[in-house]
C-alpha cells in the first residue's frame, strides 16, 4: 500500500514538473511573441520616421543632394533591422515591398530624377505599419 502511495506521489510530481514545464514555455513564447510585435511597431516607426526624412531631403535636394542617400540607406537599415527580427510572412512580405519602392526611387535619383515619385515608398511604408501593428 505504501509502495502504491509513492508511485501516485511520484506521477503527481512528474505531472505537476510537465505542467510547469509546459506553461513557462507558453509564457515565455507569448513574451517572446509580444517583444518580436513590439520590436516591428518600433522599427516601423523609425522607417516611417525614415520616409518623412526622405520627403524632406527631396524636397530640399537642391539645397544637399547627400539627404536623399542618406535618408534611403536610414531606411534600407530599419529593413534590414525588421527583417533580421521577424519570421512573419505579412511582415517579410512588406518589408520586399518598401525595399523595391526605394530601390526604384535610388535608380531614379541615380538617373538624374531630383523629385522622385515617393508615392511607392510612403504606401509600402503605410502596408508595414498596418502589419506591424498588433
Amino acid at each position: 500500500m505504501a509502495a502504491s502511495r509513492r508511485r501516485r506521489s511520484r506521477r503527481i510530481t512528474i505531472a505537476a514538473a510537465v505542467a510547469a514545464v509546459a506553461l513557462t514555455a507558453g509564457l515565455t513564447t507569448g513574451c517572446d511573441a509580444v517583444s518580436k510585435a513590439l520590436d516591428c511597431v518600433q522599427t516601423a516607426e523609425a522607417v516611417a520616421d525614415s520616409v518623412t526624412d526622405l520627403q524632406q531631403a527631396v524636397e530640399n535636394a537642391s539645397n544637399d543632394p547627400t539627404q536623399i542617400d542618406e535618408a534611403l540607406a536610414a531606411i534600407d537599415q530599419n529593413l534590414d533591422e525588421i527583417g533580421d527580427k521577424t519570421d512573419n510572412a505579412d511582415v517579410n512580405q512588406a518589408v520586399d515591398h518598401l525595399n523595391d519602392a526605394v530601390s526604384n526611387v535610388r535608380t531614379a535619383v541615380k538617373n538624374g530624377d531630383e523629385t522622385p515619385d515617393l508615392s511607392p515608398v510612403t504606401d509600402a511604408a503605410g502596408e508595414l505599419t498596418k502589419v506591424c501593428t498588433p
